[in-house]
């Protein structure tokens, strides 16, 4: 298996100059897009009046090439220009298009519309015809192919700066770019092809968050292998009416495979977590100083699900920090740092993990987000400032470490908007990591599992089952990684 990386507009233009710089001529790369598209198109569709919509750049040379392969199938096919083509590679499209041709307005019309107006590399807000297609296609995408994206959507920034078509499938080719990968540009995309045209892969960090980014480094264990050596972990739970959430983490870090968890319990919530917990093991605590002993010889700690924004979570967490153990840190142990968060990053290693949802990420990097051009900037400008591993939370997470790699969890399922999903995401990244998976591995595949449970589940998910659904993935991800 091999990584998907996904691309910025500047990164994909400099693979098509080195194709060409390396003897495949534009014209080629040109007819090699279209006929990616029309075998898309032909797999779902049947012959059906269709019009082409071509921009003047290589987009609108791609349109061309769609066009005709399409009449040459014997589809009914017209094409709606936007002017003429103004690049060499697309006047040559153009030339060879016999077909009907009209100038570009609003309603287009036809029963499917391939979307070849403007591609990724479109920096301005659509204006004019160009406009009203756009919010035309917009309220009919199950109709419309997009050919790299739809138009108005820019390739780096996921957002529309203006009018934006939408599609029911987009086709773009040798990898995703950003507007593929995050939303709204996602949504708007619909299904994303990503089709070969003979491109060389680049230098990117920046990976879809897949099996193949992590699973040949899964900690599974051998014939050899015993629970102390499968990896110690421990969760900090809250007060006594604020225990639930710990036993969540543990529970999915002994789910995810931890040989040993237990939860560390103020003594006011002895009771209450002993009433819940079964393989799960509990031990009592009353100071940071008698925390920090315990966790002497653990792996990997949560620290923050319940556990109260006080003065006690702060200190706890800098005792574990003191301890060699990789420290997952969620949600209350963000926010208690929100008055210095320099103090957090100053005890933080590359192998702690920050795991907020944009409003704690606000907290402790605040005016980060709106400031970066899009989450996965935000992230990973996070992940250099803090020197660990970011995950930030949404139905596009980003996971990013701290020398430059991130990814983009690509299978968020909306099931995983209940109360506690996020404490059980905690667990799953921690048991990884006690089990000597590397952090930011373990982040991208904790994230996986944890969509793929609740993809698996549907409605009526609720976190206490996600622990649960977790053996039915990791079998999968076993059998299909042997």
């Amino acid at each position: 298996m091999t990584p998907r990386q996904i691309l910025s507009v500047a990164e994909i233009a400099a693979a098509d100059k080195a194709a060409i710089a390396a003897g495949t001529p534009g014209v080629v790369l040109m007819e090699r897009a279209g006929q990616a598209v029309v075998e898309e198109v032909v797999r779902r569709f049947t012959p059906r009046r269709t019009v082409v919509l071509c921009g003047p750049g290589n987009n609108g040379g791609d349109g061309y090439v769609i066009a005709r392969l399409l009449k040459a199938r014997g589809w009914p096919v017209r094409v709606l220009a936007l002017g003429k083509p103004e690049t060499g590679d697309a006047k040559a499209a153009a030339a060879q298009w016999d077909g009907e041709t009209a100038p570009l307005r609003a309603p287009v019309g036809g029963e499917l519309v391939v979307d070849a107006l403007f591609g990724v590399g479109l920096s301005r807000p659509l204006s004019g015809e160009a406009a009203a297609v756009a919010l035309e296609l917009a309220e009919r995408p199950a109709q419309v192919v997009a050919v790299d994206v739809p138009s108005g959507l820019p390739g780096d920034a996921a957002q529309p700066s203006g009018p934006c078509a939408c599609a029911g499938l987009t086709v773009t080719f040798h990898a995703r770019k950003i507007a593929h990968a995050l939303e709204p540009g996602r949504s708007r995309c619909g299904e994303v092809v990503v089709a070969d045209i003979g491109l060389s892969d680049t230098a990117s960090r920046l990976y879809e968050n897949t099996p193949a980014l992590w699973l040949p480094r899964f900690p599974w264990p051998s014939a050899a292998s015993h629970k102390h050596a499968r990896g110690r972990m421990i969760v900090i739970s809250g007060p006594v009416a604020s225990t639930g959430a710990a036993r969540l983490s543990a529970r999915a870090g002994l789910r995810i495979g931890a040989g040993l968890v237990t939860v560390l319990s103020p003594p006011d919530a002895l009771e209450v977590n002993a009433a819940h917990l079964e393989a799960v093991m509990l031990r009592g605590f009353e100071t940071d100083l008698e925390l920090e002993t315990i966790a002497q010889q653990v792996d990997a700690a949560v620290i923050g699900p319940a556990a109260g924004v006080t003065e006690a979570t702060l200190m706890n967490l800098l005792a574990l920090a003191r301890t060699g153990a990789a420290l997952v840190i969620d949600a209350d142990a963000i926010t208690a740092f929100r008055g210095d968060p320099d103090e957090l990053f100053s005890v933080l290693d590359r192998d702690d993990v920050l795991t907020p949802h944009p409003g704690e990420f606000e907290r402790i990097f605040p005016r980060l987000l709106g400031a970066s051009p899009e989450r996965i900037a935000a992230a990973r400008a996070a992940a250099e400032r803090a020197g660990a591993v970011v995950l930030l939370k949404g139905p596009d997470t980003v996971i990013a470490a701290p020398d430059g790699r991130a990814a983009v969890n690509l299978n968020g399922s909306p099931w995983l908007a209940t109360a506690g999903s996020g404490d059980v995401l905690a667990g799953f990244i921690a048991g990884l990591v006690a089990q000597g998976m590397e952090s930011f591995e373990a982040a991208c595949a904790g994230a996986w599992i944890h969509a793929e449970a609740a993809a698996g589940f549907g409605p009526g998910l609720i976190a206490e089952d996600l622990p649960g659904l977790a053996p039915a993935v990791l079998k999968r991800l076993y059998e299909g990684g042997r």
